[in-house]
């Protein structure tokens, strides 16, 4: 008897959990409720803000360079910030401690009308909790990417999207990353509808 093939093994687990999350009402309304914020925010004159720790900071600054760039065809670039250059997260975190490398950033650069999209697999992370306190504190709108039960930033965040079934943090994020994609094609759609015309 021949041993599991691992890799079909995985993409098929990552199937699963993609099947999992397309079947998850709450879910797909939310990534509804984050195109709808982000669209809102940017035809208004705010700037969108991400961060996130390791892959997700990746998935951050992916997020950012996105919209400055360009996602499917050309188009005005939009503004948006990952909270990830080097000189600024190590500065913040000698100075003030790790937890508070975003939150200061958002003070910084945040205002009511923006968007702030924090990302975590866990939730737990104190940085993305304080990040999204003081989000709230500036009125500045929240999306939370998170994963499996959602930890405290569940419930701090203005819009929650939380990866069901996924045990794993690879698994987690490769939802992320789709939920990140087809938001910009959303508001691209909404916003550039030209660029989508057939």
């Amino acid at each position: 008897m021949s041993a599991p093939d691992p890799v079909r093994a995985a993409f098929e687990e990552a199937r699963a959990t993609l099947e999992a999350f397309l079947a998850d009402e709450e879910a797909l309304a939310g990534v509804e409720a984050f195109a709808s914020a982000a669209e809102q925010t940017l035809e208004a004159g705010g700037k969108l803000l991400s961060c996130g720790n390791g892959g997700s900071m990746c998935d951050a600054m992916h997020f950012a360079e996105e919209w400055t760039g360009r996602f499917r065809s050309d188009r005005a670039p939009l503004p948006a910030i990952s909270f990830s250059d080097p000189s600024h997260l190590t500065c913040i975190s000698n100075d003030f401690g790790f937890e508070e490398v975003f939150a200061r950033q958002v003070e910084a650069h945040g205002k009511a009308g923006d968007l702030l999209v924090a990302i975590s697999t866990s939730g737990r992370s104190p940085n993305i909790l304080r990040a999204l306190e003081r989000a709230r504190e500036l009125g500045v709108t929240s999306v939370a990417l998170l994963g499996g039960d959602g930890g405290p930033a569940r419930a701090m965040a203005d819009h929650v999207i939380v990866v069901p079934r996924a045990q794993t943090s690879d698994r987690i994020q490769e939802i992320h990353i789709k939920v990140l994609h087809i938001v910009i094609e959303a508001v691209e759609r909404r916003l550039f509808p030209r660029g989508y015309a057939q």
